[in-house]
């Protein structure tokens, strides 16, 4: 396999099973049906933080299984509220906002006035 066909395959897996098959990795149906979009985030979010990937397709291979199998162990020792994958799982409480009726009343034109 060289460079080209690893890519072409990457790009043709369209689920988080077909990852984990593809990467021989031993996976709870169960756990992937609840935190699909969760592990391959976090798949992605590994890949993201190396550096220099290897040259050899071998080791490039080696290296997202290992990556996958990672994401993939994450959601089987917790689950997805308490890794936070998502943005969303980062934000904070909504803040009030506090708009006086006086100011809303000055928008229609036929309100009486406050």
């Amino acid at each position: 396999m060289n460079d080209d066909d690893f890519e072409l395959d990457l790009s043709e897996l369209s689920s988080a099973e077909d990852f984990l098959d593809y990467f021989a990795i031993q996976y709870e149906p169960a756990v992937v049906y609840v935190n699909r979009l969760h592990i391959l985030q976090r798949f992605h979010d590994y890949l993201a933080q190396i550096e220099e990937m290897p040259d050899s397709v071998q080791a490039k291979w080696a290296l997202h299984a290992d990556l996958l199998r990672a994401a993939y162990q994450d959601f089987v020792q917790s689950d997805a509220a308490t890794e936070k994958v998502f943005r969303v799982f980062h934000m904070h409480e909504p803040k009030s906002v506090s708009i006086p009726l006086s100011d809303l009343m000055e928008q229609v034109s036929h309100a009486p006035r406050v």
